[in-house]
């Protein structure tokens, strides 16, 4: 009984990176030629999310740092929740602690920059927050949401990207979520270095 259930998983996840592969091509290579012009023309890249998001977005941060599966330059990339020194100094302080990756978007970002953004649901407050400073600031958002993108989704503009994972579980989403952003990652390398030989 239970290895069918482990076996379930697989399969259900199997299916959904399928049927999500075509949707999403068009949606992921915008995004990849987003954070490309960014990159190339001296702005960096700020990843946010929320609890399990929130990894994700310290994982795909690092890729950039470190390299995703070869050697390259390091890419500017920044995870704004990493910063653990200044969620303590607000964490008293309920006027800030709803806005903290806001306050950082406005400390650290400028014109050309990429804000990306990682939800299950979309509607996180301090999300769709960190979104209207990226906006004030000139930056370009990029989205990985889940089911209908929630409120984030109304946020974005047209020059904004949304890639949406047609599926309400969060486990599901998830994991389409992390194969997106290794998607992001060689497609960066791609556009940087050329294709890479198998």
């Amino acid at each position: 009984m239970l290895d069918q259930q482990i076996q379930q998983h697989f399969i259900d996840s199997a299916d959904l990176k399928y049927q999500s592969a075509q949707a999403l091509s068009l949606p992921i290579a915008s995004a990849i030629q987003a954070l490309v012009a960014s990159i190339t023309g001296g702005g960096k890249i700020l990843a946010c999310g929320t609890g399990a998001s929130a990894s994700q977005a310290q994982m795909f941060a690092g890729l950039c740092v470190s390299g995703f599966e070869r050697d390259r330059p390091e890419l500017a990339a920044v995870a704004l929740t990493s910063d653990s020194g200044y969620l303590g100094t607000i964490a008293g302080t309920p006027s800030l602690s709803n806005h903290y990756l806001a306050r950082q978007v406005r400390s650290l970002g400028q014109a050309g920059d990429v804000l990306l953004v990682i939800s299950i649901t979309g509607n996180e407050t301090c999300l769709l927050d960190a979104v209207e400073a990226a906006h004030e600031r000139d930056m370009m958002v990029v989205a990985l949401t889940g089911h209908t993108g929630g409120a984030l989704a109304g946020r974005m503009r047209e020059t904004d990207t949304l890639i949406c994972v047609p599926h309400e579980r969060p486990a599901r989403v998830r994991e389409v979520h992390d194969l997106v952003l290794n998607c992001l990652c060689d497609g960066v390398d791609t556009q940087l270095l050329g294709e890479q030989e198998m």
